[in-house]
């Protein structure tokens, strides 16, 4: 079995979405001690923009591109690579202004690629990342679960279901800028959704 975790913050350290997302893995880890493994932080590897360099390295037929646009294109290969051979990911979500961090909205456009990751066909698209189980950690400074301010549940779900990643659990620690009382029930209540999701055996 293979875990992948993605660490969405922009900080290195002290990021609480990184730290539900260690805690996650950990507790697969502690389940599936065979696992392998493989770690990105997007904080100290940032995956380059999506620009009108990329996309013309990407709509270059490979044959025909330049040494430069061989190499923007297979650091995308790499992160395609990585999600293709996982069987478990795991997301560190922060949320930044109702958003996602632009450092995880960088990586989900590297692996999103027409005829790789998802495709066309006659019945609609078709997500090609099937077979897989993805936890994500979501960590709020307020508290927006289940209200309309939640943008990031519906949108990670649309678009990893669109990649054919249909098995999606998410783990919220909420309010944790809103006092010391709030971020321990904040914790607290992303350990209950963690055990609702991976209960201890």
């Amino acid at each position: 079995m293979n875990i992948l975790q993605i660490n969405g913050s922009a900080r290195h350290e002290g990021a609480n979405s990184t730290r539900i997302a260690n805690a996650i893995t950990a507790r697969l880890q502690a389940q599936h001690p065979e696992a392998r493994l493989t770690l990105r932080d997007l904080a100290l590897q940032p995956h380059p923009v999506l620009d009108e360099t990329a996309l013309g390295a990407l709509f270059t037929p490979a044959e025909q591109r330049t040494p430069a646009q061989a190499a923007r294109v297979a650091l995308d290969d790499a992160l395609i690579a990585e999600v293709q051979a996982t069987d478990i990911l795991v997301l560190g979500v922060p949320m930044y202004n109702f958003s996602i961090s632009v450092q995880l909205k960088n990586w989900i456009d590297a692996i999103s690629r027409a005829g790789v990751t998802f495709r066309y066909t006659a019945q609609g698209p078709e997500g090609l990342l099937k077979g897989k189980t993805v936890y994500i950690a979501l960590a709020r400074g307020g508290r927006h679960r289940g209200t309309a301010a939640d943008t990031q549940a519906p949108y990670l779900k649309t678009v990893l279901g669109f990649l054919g990643m249909t098995d999606v659990h998410f783990i919220y620690a909420e309010g944790l800028n809103m006092g010391p009382e709030a971020a321990t029930q904040g914790f607290a209540e992303a350990e209950a959704d963690l055990d609702a999701a991976l209960p201890q055996t």
